[in-house]
Formats: structure tokens, C-alpha cells, sequence
């Protein structure tokens, strides 16, 4: 769970307490979007439009990295069969 603090920003008004409760996949395209945002401010001002904007095209980015990641790795559980635990190449 995240959770995000009331705070008193010198350029905002006090946001809003939330909660947050994230599916493990979600937050990993979370911290994939947090990075990929990280890169594309660097060395620009930003206003509210402009932050907004990186924002959603941030985690555009992030689905689409894992999108694309699903379709080429196979993960353990992927390659064995619930009903046998023999592996699809296997068995």
C-alpha cells in the first residue's frame, strides 16, 4: 500500500491524503513509468500542463515496455503445466 501524506507545498494547495493498493504488476509499471518521467524532465521546467502531459506519456511508455516484455519472456510458471508440473517442452 502507498500512501501519500497530506503536505503544504509552497507551489500547490495541501494535497489530498490517498491511498493506494497495488497489484505487484502495477507497481512495477509504476516504478518503470517513475523512471522513464525521471529522463524526460531532465534539464526542462515544467509546468502543471507540461507535468501532466510526461505523465500520462510516461506510463504510456511503461505499459508498452511491458507489453512487449510479456509477449518475449517466458517466466517459469509459463513453461510448466499446472495439472503435471511437466514442462511444455518436456512432457
Amino acid at each position: 500500500m502507498l500512501r501519500q501524506a497530506a503536505l503544504a507545498l509552497p507551489w500547490k494547495k495541501m494535497v489530498k491524503e490517498e491511498y493506494l493498493h497495488l497489484q505487484h504488476s502495477e507497481s512495477v509499471v509504476a516504478q518503470m513509468a517513475a523512471t522513464i518521467f525521471a529522463a524526460l524532465i531532465q534539464g526542462q521546467k515544467l509546468s502543471s500542463t507540461d507535468e501532466d502531459d510526461l505523465v500520462e506519456r510516461s506510463v504510456a511508455i511503461a505499459i508498452k515496455l511491458a507489453i512487449r516484455a510479456e509477449q518475449l519472456v517466458k517466466s517459469d510458471e509459463e513453461w510448466v503445466k499446472k495439472d503435471s508440473g511437466l514442462s511444455f517442452l518436456g512432457g
